[in-house]
Protein backbone atom coordinates (compact mmCIF):
# COMPACT_ATOMS: atom_id res chain seq x y z
CA UNK A 1 0.00 0.00 0.00
CA UNK A 2 1.38 3.10 -1.30
CA UNK A 3 1.59 6.04 1.33
CA UNK A 4 2.29 9.83 0.78
CA UNK A 5 4.05 11.70 3.76
CA UNK A 6 3.48 8.99 6.07
CA UNK A 7 -0.20 8.92 5.03
CA UNK A 8 -1.92 5.83 3.22
CA UNK A 9 -2.75 7.60 -0.64
CA UNK A 10 -6.52 7.44 -0.79
CA UNK A 11 -6.01 5.58 -4.31
CA UNK A 12 -4.25 2.50 -2.27
CA UNK A 13 -6.79 2.72 0.21
CA UNK A 14 -9.98 2.42 -2.16
CA UNK A 15 -7.94 -0.84 -3.57
CA UNK A 16 -7.44 -2.52 -0.07
CA UNK A 17 -11.31 -1.59 0.44
CA UNK A 18 -11.93 -3.15 -2.91
CA UNK A 19 -10.19 -6.52 -2.65
CA UNK A 20 -11.69 -6.72 1.04
CA UNK A 21 -15.02 -6.64 -0.02
CA UNK A 22 -14.62 -8.57 -3.71
CA UNK A 23 -12.84 -11.18 -1.80
CA UNK A 24 -14.86 -11.98 1.49
CA UNK A 25 -18.30 -9.91 0.74
CA UNK A 26 -19.16 -9.80 -2.82
CA UNK A 27 -16.71 -12.58 -4.08
CA UNK A 28 -18.96 -12.99 -7.53
CA UNK A 29 -18.71 -9.59 -8.35
CA UNK A 30 -22.41 -8.58 -7.98
CA UNK A 31 -22.27 -5.09 -6.36
CA UNK A 32 -18.50 -3.65 -6.77
CA UNK A 33 -18.93 -3.00 -10.65
CA UNK A 34 -22.57 -1.54 -9.85
CA UNK A 35 -20.73 0.56 -7.07
CA UNK A 36 -18.05 1.70 -9.45
CA UNK A 37 -20.45 2.62 -12.54
CA UNK A 38 -22.44 4.55 -10.18
CA UNK A 39 -19.38 6.77 -8.73
CA UNK A 40 -18.04 6.97 -12.36
CA UNK A 41 -21.07 9.07 -13.62
CA UNK A 42 -20.88 11.06 -10.57
CA UNK A 43 -17.41 11.95 -11.57
CA UNK A 44 -18.81 12.99 -15.36
CA UNK A 45 -21.70 15.04 -14.65
CA UNK A 46 -21.49 16.55 -18.60
CA UNK A 47 -22.25 12.75 -19.86
CA UNK A 48 -25.07 12.16 -16.99
CA UNK A 49 -26.82 14.90 -17.55
CA UNK A 50 -27.13 14.31 -21.25
CA UNK A 51 -28.31 10.72 -20.12
CA UNK A 52 -30.64 12.11 -17.74
CA UNK A 53 -32.13 14.76 -20.54
CA UNK A 54 -32.50 11.73 -23.13
CA UNK A 55 -34.54 9.82 -20.03
CA UNK A 56 -36.75 12.53 -19.91
CA UNK A 57 -37.54 13.11 -23.55
CA UNK A 58 -38.27 9.88 -23.35
CA UNK A 59 -41.00 9.80 -20.68
CA UNK A 60 -41.98 12.72 -22.04
CA UNK A 61 -42.88 10.82 -25.14
CA UNK A 62 -44.21 7.73 -23.13
CA UNK A 63 -46.15 10.36 -20.89
CA UNK A 64 -48.01 11.59 -24.37
CA UNK A 65 -48.67 8.02 -25.85
CA UNK A 66 -50.13 6.70 -22.23
CA UNK A 67 -52.44 9.57 -21.99
CA UNK A 68 -53.74 8.71 -26.04
CA UNK A 69 -53.95 5.33 -24.97
CA UNK A 70 -56.22 6.20 -21.77
CA UNK A 71 -58.78 8.65 -24.01
CA UNK A 72 -58.76 5.93 -26.51
CA UNK A 73 -57.32 7.93 -29.01
CA UNK A 74 -54.65 5.62 -31.67
CA UNK A 75 -50.90 6.17 -30.74
CA UNK A 76 -47.79 4.02 -31.96
CA UNK A 77 -45.96 1.97 -29.41
CA UNK A 78 -43.10 3.82 -27.35
CA UNK A 79 -41.08 0.77 -26.44
CA UNK A 80 -42.14 -2.90 -27.88
CA UNK A 81 -40.64 -6.06 -26.53
CA UNK A 82 -37.72 -7.89 -28.36
CA UNK A 83 -38.62 -10.03 -30.76
CA UNK A 84 -37.65 -12.99 -28.76
CA UNK A 85 -39.24 -11.50 -25.48
CA UNK A 86 -42.36 -13.77 -24.91
CA UNK A 87 -43.20 -11.91 -21.84
CA UNK A 88 -45.62 -10.09 -23.27
CA UNK A 89 -47.12 -12.12 -25.62
CA UNK A 90 -50.61 -12.16 -24.77
CA UNK A 91 -52.67 -10.08 -26.49
CA UNK A 92 -54.17 -8.04 -23.51
CA UNK A 93 -50.58 -6.54 -22.77
CA UNK A 94 -51.15 -4.15 -26.29
CA UNK A 95 -54.93 -4.58 -26.29
CA UNK A 96 -55.72 -2.75 -22.63
CA UNK A 97 -54.28 0.67 -22.64
CA UNK A 98 -53.60 0.33 -18.82
CA UNK A 99 -51.76 -2.74 -19.23
CA UNK A 100 -49.62 -1.22 -22.22
CA UNK A 101 -48.65 1.40 -20.38
CA UNK A 102 -47.49 -1.03 -17.39
CA UNK A 103 -45.62 -2.95 -20.14
CA UNK A 104 -44.00 0.11 -22.16
CA UNK A 105 -43.04 1.99 -18.74
CA UNK A 106 -41.36 -1.40 -17.34
CA UNK A 107 -39.70 -1.75 -21.20
CA UNK A 108 -38.39 2.15 -21.02
CA UNK A 109 -37.24 2.02 -17.24
CA UNK A 110 -35.38 -1.21 -18.01
CA UNK A 111 -33.72 -0.40 -21.63
CA UNK A 112 -32.46 3.04 -20.13
CA UNK A 113 -30.85 1.51 -17.10
CA UNK A 114 -29.17 -0.83 -19.20
CA UNK A 115 -28.04 1.61 -21.81
CA UNK A 116 -26.41 3.91 -19.70
CA UNK A 117 -24.42 1.02 -17.71
CA UNK A 118 -23.27 -0.62 -20.90
CA UNK A 119 -22.22 3.34 -21.86
CA UNK A 120 -20.38 3.93 -18.34
CA UNK A 121 -18.16 6.44 -19.17
CA UNK A 122 -14.53 5.38 -17.11
CA UNK A 123 -14.89 1.85 -16.77
CA UNK A 124 -13.26 -0.58 -18.44
CA UNK A 125 -15.41 -2.86 -20.66
CA UNK A 126 -15.17 -6.05 -18.60
CA UNK A 127 -16.67 -3.57 -15.46
CA UNK A 128 -19.63 -2.27 -17.60
CA UNK A 129 -20.52 -5.94 -18.77
CA UNK A 130 -20.51 -7.14 -15.21
CA UNK A 131 -22.61 -3.91 -13.90
CA UNK A 132 -25.24 -4.52 -16.74
CA UNK A 133 -25.07 -7.94 -16.43
CA UNK A 134 -26.23 -8.09 -12.41
CA UNK A 135 -28.47 -5.02 -13.00
CA UNK A 136 -30.25 -6.57 -15.68
CA UNK A 137 -30.77 -9.84 -13.21
CA UNK A 138 -32.81 -7.75 -10.72
CA UNK A 139 -34.54 -5.86 -13.52
CA UNK A 140 -35.97 -8.94 -15.31
CA UNK A 141 -36.64 -10.16 -11.02
CA UNK A 142 -38.81 -7.53 -11.05
CA UNK A 143 -40.64 -7.17 -13.94
CA UNK A 144 -44.25 -7.11 -13.96
CA UNK A 145 -45.21 -10.63 -14.97
CA UNK A 146 -43.30 -12.02 -12.01
CA UNK A 147 -46.18 -10.70 -9.46
CA UNK A 148 -49.78 -11.69 -9.49
CA UNK A 149 -51.07 -8.57 -9.00
CA UNK A 150 -49.21 -6.85 -11.95
CA UNK A 151 -49.44 -10.00 -14.23
CA UNK A 152 -53.43 -9.51 -16.12
CA UNK A 153 -52.97 -13.18 -17.69
CA UNK A 154 -52.25 -14.62 -14.00
CA UNK A 155 -55.07 -12.92 -12.85
CA UNK A 156 -57.46 -13.77 -15.49
CA UNK A 157 -56.54 -17.48 -14.93
CA UNK A 158 -57.12 -17.23 -11.70
CA UNK A 159 -60.72 -15.62 -12.10
CA UNK A 160 -61.12 -18.65 -14.91
CA UNK A 161 -60.17 -21.33 -12.17
CA UNK A 162 -62.24 -20.16 -9.03
CA UNK A 163 -58.49 -20.03 -7.35
CA UNK A 164 -57.31 -23.77 -8.81
CA UNK A 165 -55.08 -21.79 -10.81
CA UNK A 166 -53.46 -21.06 -7.49
CA UNK A 167 -53.77 -23.79 -5.63
CA UNK A 168 -51.91 -25.93 -7.98
CA UNK A 169 -49.11 -23.24 -8.47
CA UNK A 170 -48.46 -23.36 -4.53
CA UNK A 171 -48.12 -27.26 -4.85
CA UNK A 172 -45.64 -26.90 -7.98
CA UNK A 173 -43.83 -24.56 -5.72
CA UNK A 174 -43.72 -26.76 -2.40
CA UNK A 175 -42.41 -29.20 -5.27
CA UNK A 176 -39.63 -27.44 -6.31
CA UNK A 177 -38.72 -26.74 -3.17
CA UNK A 178 -38.12 -29.80 -2.11
CA UNK A 179 -36.38 -30.95 -5.33
CA UNK A 180 -34.39 -27.46 -4.47
CA UNK A 181 -34.38 -25.70 -7.98
CA UNK A 182 -36.60 -24.74 -10.27
CA UNK A 183 -38.09 -27.58 -12.47
CA UNK A 184 -38.09 -27.15 -16.03
CA UNK A 185 -39.74 -30.32 -17.12
CA UNK A 186 -41.53 -32.90 -14.78
CA UNK A 187 -38.54 -35.69 -14.08
CA UNK A 188 -41.08 -38.80 -13.50
CA UNK A 189 -41.65 -38.11 -17.31
CA UNK A 190 -38.35 -39.08 -18.30
CA UNK A 191 -35.65 -42.48 -17.31
CA UNK A 192 -32.41 -42.93 -19.00
CA UNK A 193 -32.70 -46.63 -20.63
CA UNK A 194 -35.95 -46.22 -21.27
CA UNK A 195 -37.17 -42.93 -23.63
CA UNK A 196 -33.80 -41.73 -23.30
CA UNK A 197 -30.34 -43.17 -24.34
CA UNK A 198 -31.70 -45.87 -25.98
CA UNK A 199 -29.92 -46.86 -28.55
CA UNK A 200 -28.02 -50.48 -28.41
CA UNK A 201 -24.89 -51.14 -27.54
CA UNK A 202 -22.75 -52.36 -24.57
CA UNK A 203 -20.45 -50.73 -21.80
CA UNK A 204 -16.85 -52.97 -23.11
CA UNK A 205 -14.33 -50.54 -20.81
CA UNK A 206 -14.48 -49.28 -17.07
CA UNK A 207 -12.00 -47.53 -14.70
CA UNK A 208 -12.50 -44.68 -12.00
CA UNK A 209 -13.20 -42.25 -14.83
CA UNK A 210 -15.07 -43.52 -16.91
CA UNK A 211 -17.17 -45.99 -18.98
CA UNK A 212 -16.38 -46.69 -22.24
CA UNK A 213 -20.12 -47.83 -24.45
CA UNK A 214 -19.33 -49.32 -28.28
CA UNK A 215 -22.64 -49.42 -30.15
CA UNK A 216 -24.02 -52.23 -32.16
CA UNK A 217 -24.35 -51.74 -35.69
CA UNK A 218 -27.09 -51.29 -37.60
CA UNK A 219 -25.88 -52.05 -40.66
CA UNK A 220 -23.90 -54.89 -42.73
CA UNK A 221 -21.51 -53.26 -43.66
CA UNK A 222 -18.93 -50.34 -41.23
CA UNK A 223 -16.31 -47.96 -41.87
CA UNK A 224 -13.16 -49.88 -41.30
CA UNK A 225 -11.97 -46.42 -38.80
CA UNK A 226 -13.83 -46.13 -35.90
CA UNK A 227 -15.68 -42.91 -34.61
CA UNK A 228 -14.82 -41.81 -30.75
CA UNK A 229 -16.95 -39.11 -29.08
CA UNK A 230 -15.64 -37.45 -26.15
CA UNK A 231 -18.45 -35.95 -24.48
CA UNK A 232 -18.11 -33.27 -22.06
CA UNK A 233 -18.26 -34.25 -18.68
CA UNK A 234 -20.05 -31.10 -16.82
CA UNK A 235 -23.36 -32.53 -18.30
CA UNK A 236 -24.45 -36.77 -18.78
CA UNK A 237 -23.76 -38.09 -22.51
CA UNK A 238 -26.97 -38.83 -23.65
CA UNK A 239 -27.42 -35.54 -24.64
CA UNK A 240 -26.10 -37.19 -28.44
CA UNK A 241 -28.16 -39.66 -27.80
CA UNK A 242 -31.41 -38.39 -26.21
CA UNK A 243 -34.00 -39.89 -28.39
CA UNK A 244 -34.13 -41.85 -31.38
CA UNK A 245 -35.38 -38.96 -33.47
CA UNK A 246 -32.64 -36.60 -32.62
CA UNK A 247 -30.03 -38.67 -31.78
CA UNK A 248 -26.47 -37.89 -32.91
CA UNK A 249 -25.36 -41.35 -31.91
CA UNK A 250 -27.97 -43.39 -34.12
CA UNK A 251 -28.03 -41.59 -36.96
CA UNK A 252 -23.64 -42.31 -37.16
CA UNK A 253 -24.45 -45.97 -36.23
CA UNK A 254 -27.05 -45.82 -39.23
CA UNK A 255 -24.68 -44.14 -41.80
CA UNK A 256 -22.29 -46.97 -41.28
CA UNK A 257 -19.76 -45.65 -38.86
CA UNK A 258 -18.14 -47.66 -35.98
CA UNK A 259 -19.17 -45.88 -32.72
CA UNK A 260 -17.59 -45.50 -29.08
CA UNK A 261 -18.22 -42.51 -26.71
CA UNK A 262 -17.48 -42.05 -22.87
CA UNK A 263 -19.27 -42.16 -20.24
CA UNK A 264 -18.04 -40.37 -17.45
CA UNK A 265 -18.37 -41.18 -14.11
CA UNK A 266 -20.05 -38.20 -11.56
CA UNK A 267 -17.00 -37.65 -8.57
CA UNK A 268 -17.67 -37.49 -5.38
CA UNK A 269 -15.59 -36.11 -2.45
CA UNK A 270 -13.22 -39.54 -2.96
CA UNK A 271 -12.04 -38.32 -6.36
CA UNK A 272 -10.84 -34.92 -5.05
CA UNK A 273 -7.39 -35.23 -6.17
CA UNK A 274 -8.13 -35.93 -10.13
CA UNK A 275 -6.63 -33.71 -12.06
CA UNK A 276 -6.46 -33.02 -16.07
CA UNK A 277 -3.75 -35.51 -16.69
CA UNK A 278 -5.94 -38.16 -15.48
CA UNK A 279 -8.74 -37.30 -17.67
CA UNK A 280 -6.54 -36.92 -20.87
CA UNK A 281 -4.72 -40.42 -19.80
CA UNK A 282 -7.09 -42.51 -18.22
CA UNK A 283 -9.98 -41.30 -20.18
CA UNK A 284 -9.74 -39.76 -23.82
CA UNK A 285 -6.58 -42.14 -24.18
CA UNK A 286 -8.17 -45.11 -22.87
CA UNK A 287 -10.79 -44.50 -24.84
CA UNK A 288 -8.87 -44.12 -28.25
CA UNK A 289 -6.96 -47.15 -27.11
CA UNK A 290 -10.45 -49.68 -26.47
CA UNK A 291 -11.56 -48.40 -29.94
CA UNK A 292 -7.89 -49.20 -31.71
CA UNK A 293 -7.99 -52.14 -30.11
CA UNK A 294 -11.60 -53.59 -30.50
CA UNK A 295 -11.48 -52.37 -34.16
CA UNK A 296 -8.49 -53.27 -35.34
CA UNK A 297 -7.71 -50.18 -36.75
CA UNK A 298 -4.48 -48.32 -36.18
CA UNK A 299 -6.49 -44.65 -36.06
CA UNK A 300 -9.24 -43.51 -35.07
CA UNK A 301 -11.54 -40.39 -36.17
CA UNK A 302 -12.42 -38.20 -33.03
CA UNK A 303 -15.43 -35.80 -32.14
CA UNK A 304 -15.11 -33.62 -28.88
CA UNK A 305 -18.35 -31.31 -27.84
CA UNK A 306 -17.67 -28.19 -25.66
CA UNK A 307 -14.91 -28.92 -23.19
CA UNK A 308 -14.84 -32.54 -24.71
CA UNK A 309 -13.73 -30.23 -27.81
CA UNK A 310 -11.20 -28.38 -25.51
CA UNK A 311 -9.77 -31.42 -24.24
CA UNK A 312 -9.65 -33.08 -27.25
CA UNK A 313 -7.90 -30.49 -28.90
CA UNK A 314 -5.45 -30.76 -25.72
CA UNK A 315 -4.83 -34.25 -26.45
CA UNK A 316 -4.28 -34.33 -29.70
CA UNK A 317 -1.72 -31.89 -28.83
CA UNK A 318 -0.07 -34.20 -26.63
CA UNK A 319 -0.28 -37.12 -28.68
CA UNK A 320 0.95 -35.52 -31.78
CA UNK A 321 4.08 -34.97 -29.69
CA UNK A 322 3.92 -37.83 -27.49
CA UNK A 323 4.04 -40.33 -30.38
CA UNK A 324 6.28 -41.30 -33.41
CA UNK A 325 4.48 -39.85 -36.75
CA UNK A 326 3.07 -42.40 -37.91
CA UNK A 327 1.87 -44.02 -34.83
CA UNK A 328 0.00 -41.06 -34.08
CA UNK A 329 -3.57 -42.36 -33.08
CA UNK A 330 -6.37 -39.51 -34.37
CA UNK A 331 -6.41 -39.44 -38.05
CA UNK A 332 -9.01 -36.37 -37.94
CA UNK A 333 -11.12 -34.45 -35.44
CA UNK A 334 -14.48 -33.10 -35.37
CA UNK A 335 -15.46 -30.20 -32.82
CA UNK A 336 -18.23 -29.10 -31.59
CA UNK A 337 -18.84 -25.61 -29.81
CA UNK A 338 -15.27 -25.94 -28.87
CA UNK A 339 -13.08 -23.05 -27.29
CA UNK A 340 -9.72 -23.18 -27.21
CA UNK A 341 -9.22 -19.43 -26.96
CA UNK A 342 -10.60 -18.07 -24.06
CA UNK A 343 -10.39 -14.74 -24.15
CA UNK A 344 -13.78 -13.84 -24.42
CA UNK A 345 -15.25 -16.87 -23.49
CA UNK A 346 -19.50 -15.30 -23.67
CA UNK A 347 -21.46 -14.51 -21.02
CA UNK A 348 -19.89 -16.48 -18.36
CA UNK A 349 -16.92 -14.27 -18.23
CA UNK A 350 -19.58 -12.36 -16.22
CA UNK A 351 -18.86 -14.98 -12.97
CA UNK A 352 -14.65 -15.61 -13.33
CA UNK A 353 -12.29 -13.22 -11.91
CA UNK A 354 -9.76 -13.56 -9.30
CA UNK A 355 -12.03 -13.22 -6.56
CA UNK A 356 -14.88 -15.42 -8.12
CA UNK A 357 -11.86 -18.41 -8.71
CA UNK A 358 -11.00 -17.98 -5.02
CA UNK A 359 -14.19 -18.22 -4.04
CA UNK A 360 -15.03 -21.45 -5.86
CA UNK A 361 -11.71 -22.70 -5.21
CA UNK A 362 -12.67 -22.48 -1.68
CA UNK A 363 -15.42 -24.24 -1.36
CA UNK A 364 -14.14 -26.95 -4.04
CA UNK A 365 -11.69 -27.60 -1.33
CA UNK A 366 -14.34 -27.88 1.44
CA UNK A 367 -16.15 -30.62 -0.43
CA UNK A 368 -13.94 -32.41 -2.81
CA UNK A 369 -15.93 -31.16 -5.68
CA UNK A 370 -17.60 -28.47 -7.34
CA UNK A 371 -21.76 -29.68 -7.66
CA UNK A 372 -23.45 -29.76 -10.27
CA UNK A 373 -26.51 -27.79 -9.54
CA UNK A 374 -24.18 -24.82 -8.90
CA UNK A 375 -23.19 -24.52 -12.70
CA UNK A 376 -26.16 -25.31 -13.72
CA UNK A 377 -28.00 -22.60 -11.72
CA UNK A 378 -25.10 -20.13 -13.53
CA UNK A 379 -25.76 -21.44 -17.08
CA UNK A 380 -29.83 -20.66 -16.19
CA UNK A 381 -28.65 -16.95 -14.40
CA UNK A 382 -27.32 -16.50 -17.67
CA UNK A 383 -30.72 -16.88 -19.63
CA UNK A 384 -33.17 -15.94 -16.66
CA UNK A 385 -36.43 -14.75 -18.02
CA UNK A 386 -36.37 -17.77 -20.29
CA UNK A 387 -34.85 -20.20 -17.61
CA UNK A 388 -35.70 -19.64 -14.68
CA UNK A 389 -38.51 -16.60 -14.56
CA UNK A 390 -40.99 -18.23 -17.62
CA UNK A 391 -41.08 -21.04 -15.34
CA UNK A 392 -42.00 -19.48 -11.92
CA UNK A 393 -44.62 -17.50 -13.73
CA UNK A 394 -46.06 -20.55 -15.93
CA UNK A 395 -45.52 -22.87 -12.42
CA UNK A 396 -46.61 -20.79 -9.56
CA UNK A 397 -48.98 -17.93 -11.04
CA UNK A 398 -50.60 -19.90 -14.23
CA UNK A 399 -50.60 -23.56 -11.60
CA UNK A 400 -49.46 -25.41 -15.19
CA UNK A 401 -47.52 -28.48 -14.86
CA UNK A 402 -44.23 -28.12 -17.17
CA UNK A 403 -44.59 -30.20 -20.18
CA UNK A 404 -42.17 -33.08 -20.98
CA UNK A 405 -39.18 -31.39 -22.76
CA UNK A 406 -35.88 -34.57 -22.95
CA UNK A 407 -33.38 -31.71 -23.40
CA UNK A 408 -34.30 -29.93 -20.11
CA UNK A 409 -34.32 -33.04 -18.48
CA UNK A 410 -31.07 -33.38 -19.38
CA UNK A 411 -30.23 -30.24 -18.69
CA UNK A 412 -31.73 -30.52 -15.15
CA UNK A 413 -29.36 -34.17 -15.15
CA UNK A 414 -25.83 -32.50 -13.64
CA UNK A 415 -22.69 -33.84 -12.71
CA UNK A 416 -19.73 -32.59 -10.39
CA UNK A 417 -16.32 -31.87 -11.23
CA UNK A 418 -13.48 -32.96 -9.23
CA UNK A 419 -12.07 -30.05 -7.41
CA UNK A 420 -7.85 -30.70 -8.45
CA UNK A 421 -9.33 -30.81 -11.98
CA UNK A 422 -11.91 -27.93 -11.90
CA UNK A 423 -9.33 -25.16 -10.05
CA UNK A 424 -6.78 -26.31 -12.70
CA UNK A 425 -9.33 -25.80 -15.65
CA UNK A 426 -10.33 -22.47 -14.53
CA UNK A 427 -7.20 -21.37 -13.79
CA UNK A 428 -5.41 -22.22 -16.78
CA UNK A 429 -7.79 -21.96 -19.64
CA UNK A 430 -10.52 -19.18 -18.25
CA UNK A 431 -8.30 -17.19 -16.42
CA UNK A 432 -5.08 -17.49 -18.08
CA UNK A 433 -5.70 -18.55 -21.76
CA UNK A 434 -2.49 -20.69 -21.66
CA UNK A 435 -3.86 -23.01 -24.17
CA UNK A 436 -3.20 -20.82 -27.20
CA UNK A 437 0.37 -19.73 -25.67
CA UNK A 438 2.70 -22.53 -27.33
CA UNK A 439 3.98 -25.18 -24.88
CA UNK A 440 2.94 -22.76 -22.00
CA UNK A 441 0.83 -25.90 -20.48
CA UNK A 442 1.74 -29.00 -19.68
CA UNK A 443 -0.33 -32.20 -19.59
CA UNK A 444 0.76 -35.78 -18.99
CA UNK A 445 4.63 -34.92 -19.05
CA UNK A 446 4.19 -33.03 -22.71
CA UNK A 447 4.34 -29.13 -23.39
CA UNK A 448 1.01 -28.43 -25.28
CA UNK A 449 0.80 -26.74 -28.87
CA UNK A 450 -2.11 -26.49 -30.93
CA UNK A 451 -0.10 -25.98 -34.16
CA UNK A 452 1.15 -29.48 -33.29
CA UNK A 453 -2.36 -30.13 -34.74
CA UNK A 454 -1.93 -31.53 -38.33
CA UNK A 455 -4.97 -33.66 -39.03
CA UNK A 456 -8.13 -32.43 -40.73
CA UNK A 457 -10.44 -30.61 -38.51
CA UNK A 458 -14.19 -30.17 -39.02
CA UNK A 459 -15.58 -27.48 -36.44
CA UNK A 460 -18.98 -26.75 -35.91
CA UNK A 461 -20.21 -23.77 -33.89
CA UNK A 462 -23.94 -22.07 -33.35
CA UNK A 463 -25.14 -18.81 -33.84
CA UNK A 464 -27.33 -18.32 -30.88
CA UNK A 465 -24.99 -19.83 -28.66
CA UNK A 466 -24.48 -17.90 -25.11
CA UNK A 467 -21.68 -20.65 -23.70
CA UNK A 468 -19.32 -20.99 -26.32
CA UNK A 469 -19.68 -17.77 -28.81
CA UNK A 470 -19.29 -18.75 -32.57
CA UNK A 471 -16.69 -16.24 -32.87
CA UNK A 472 -14.84 -17.26 -30.31
CA UNK A 473 -15.06 -20.92 -31.83
CA UNK A 474 -14.05 -20.07 -34.41
CA UNK A 475 -10.17 -19.07 -33.21
CA UNK A 476 -9.70 -22.65 -33.42
CA UNK A 477 -8.76 -22.25 -37.13
CA UNK A 478 -6.29 -19.66 -36.44
CA UNK A 479 -4.19 -22.14 -34.01
CA UNK A 480 -4.42 -25.23 -35.68
CA UNK A 481 -2.22 -26.46 -38.83
CA UNK A 482 -4.02 -28.29 -40.58
CA UNK A 483 -6.99 -28.28 -43.50
CA UNK A 484 -10.27 -27.14 -41.75
CA UNK A 485 -13.67 -26.70 -42.34
CA UNK A 486 -16.11 -24.69 -40.53
CA UNK A 487 -19.93 -25.02 -40.22
CA UNK A 488 -22.08 -21.88 -38.03
CA UNK A 489 -25.63 -23.42 -37.52
CA UNK A 490 -28.62 -21.63 -36.34
CA UNK A 491 -30.28 -22.59 -33.45
CA UNK A 492 -28.02 -22.73 -29.53
CA UNK A 493 -25.55 -24.27 -28.40
CA UNK A 494 -27.01 -27.92 -27.90
CA UNK A 495 -30.16 -27.62 -30.30
CA UNK A 496 -27.49 -26.61 -32.61
CA UNK A 497 -26.04 -29.52 -32.62
CA UNK A 498 -29.06 -31.97 -32.38
CA UNK A 499 -29.79 -30.71 -35.65
CA UNK A 500 -30.56 -33.79 -37.62
CA UNK A 501 -32.03 -33.73 -41.10
CA UNK A 502 -35.81 -33.35 -41.56
CA UNK A 503 -38.24 -32.69 -44.36
CA UNK A 504 -38.86 -29.68 -44.79
CA UNK A 505 -35.80 -28.36 -43.27
CA UNK A 506 -36.16 -26.54 -39.77
CA UNK A 507 -32.66 -24.96 -39.67
CA UNK A 508 -30.01 -23.44 -42.01
CA UNK A 509 -26.18 -23.27 -41.56
CA UNK A 510 -23.33 -21.35 -43.75
CA UNK A 511 -20.42 -23.69 -44.01
CA UNK A 512 -16.83 -22.83 -46.11
CA UNK A 513 -13.65 -24.18 -45.85
CA UNK A 514 -10.75 -21.99 -43.72
CA UNK A 515 -6.82 -20.58 -43.78
CA UNK A 516 -4.99 -20.16 -40.89
CA UNK A 517 -5.46 -16.41 -41.44
CA UNK A 518 -8.88 -16.13 -41.65
CA UNK A 519 -11.12 -14.09 -39.37
CA UNK A 520 -15.09 -14.86 -39.09
CA UNK A 521 -15.51 -11.67 -41.25
CA UNK A 522 -13.65 -12.89 -44.24
CA UNK A 523 -14.96 -16.26 -43.99
CA UNK A 524 -18.61 -15.33 -43.57
CA UNK A 525 -17.88 -13.81 -47.47
CA UNK A 526 -16.96 -16.98 -48.79
CA UNK A 527 -19.28 -19.36 -47.35
CA UNK A 528 -22.00 -21.35 -48.24
CA UNK A 529 -25.24 -21.16 -47.43
CA UNK A 530 -27.48 -23.90 -47.13
CA UNK A 531 -30.88 -24.79 -45.69
CA UNK A 532 -31.05 -27.75 -43.00
CA UNK A 533 -29.01 -29.95 -41.32
CA UNK A 534 -25.21 -29.57 -41.53
CA UNK A 535 -24.89 -33.09 -40.79
CA UNK A 536 -25.24 -34.53 -44.17
CA UNK A 537 -22.49 -31.95 -44.96
CA UNK A 538 -19.96 -33.50 -42.20
CA UNK A 539 -20.85 -36.91 -43.60
CA UNK A 540 -19.29 -35.85 -47.00
CA UNK A 541 -16.50 -35.08 -45.23
CA UNK A 542 -15.76 -37.48 -42.94
CA UNK A 543 -16.59 -40.42 -44.94
CA UNK A 544 -13.99 -40.28 -47.10
CA UNK A 545 -11.49 -40.41 -44.31
CA UNK A 546 -12.90 -43.03 -42.62
CA UNK A 547 -11.41 -45.89 -44.59
CA UNK A 548 -12.73 -49.04 -46.20
CA UNK A 549 -16.14 -50.83 -46.09
CA UNK A 550 -15.89 -53.95 -43.79
CA UNK A 551 -18.18 -56.31 -41.86
CA UNK A 552 -18.44 -55.01 -38.42
CA UNK A 553 -16.15 -55.81 -35.49
CA UNK A 554 -17.29 -57.57 -32.63
CA UNK A 555 -19.20 -55.44 -30.17
CA UNK A 556 -17.25 -56.75 -27.47
CA UNK A 557 -14.06 -59.24 -27.41
CA UNK A 558 -12.22 -61.15 -25.13
CA UNK A 559 -9.90 -58.47 -24.47
CA UNK A 560 -12.54 -55.84 -23.93
CA UNK A 561 -15.73 -58.04 -22.91
CA UNK A 562 -19.14 -57.19 -22.91
CA UNK A 563 -20.09 -55.63 -18.66
CA UNK A 564 -23.62 -54.32 -18.92
CA UNK A 565 -25.91 -52.89 -22.01
CA UNK A 566 -25.34 -49.37 -22.85
CA UNK A 567 -26.10 -46.58 -21.37
CA UNK A 568 -23.94 -48.22 -18.50
CA UNK A 569 -24.22 -47.21 -14.59
CA UNK A 570 -22.29 -44.35 -14.62
CA UNK A 571 -24.91 -42.51 -16.47
CA UNK A 572 -27.67 -43.49 -13.30
CA UNK A 573 -25.85 -42.28 -10.79
CA UNK A 574 -27.03 -39.36 -9.23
Amino acid sequence: MTRTNGAVSPTAAWDALHQVVESNIDPLGMTVPIMHAQLAWLMHPQELSEAVADYAGKMLALQWHSWRRVLGVPSEDVERPNPGDTRFADTVWSDSAGWDVVKEWYLLCTRHIQDMLYGTPGLSSQERRRAAFWWRKWLNAMAPTNFLMTNPVAMRKLAETNGDSLVRGFRNFLADLQAGTVRMTNPDDFQVGKNLATTSGKVIYRNRLLEVIHYAPTQAKVHSVPLVIVTPWINKFYILDINPRKSLVRYLVDQGFDVYITSWKNPGEDMRNTGFDDYLTEGIGRLVEVARATSGSPKVNAVGYCIGGSALAMYMAWANRHYPAKNVPVASATFFTTLVDFHKPGDIEVFLDEGSYNFLAKSMDRKGYLDGMEMASAFRLLRSNSLIWHYVVHGYLYGETPPPFDVLYWNMDTTRMPAAMHKWYLRELYLDNALIKKDALTVAGEPLSLERIVQPVYAVAAADDHIAPWRQTFRLNNQVAGSKRFVLSSSGHVLGILNPPVHPPKREYWVAAVERHDTTESWREHATHALGSWWEDWMKWLKPMSGRIIRPPPVATPAYPALVDAPGTYVLEP
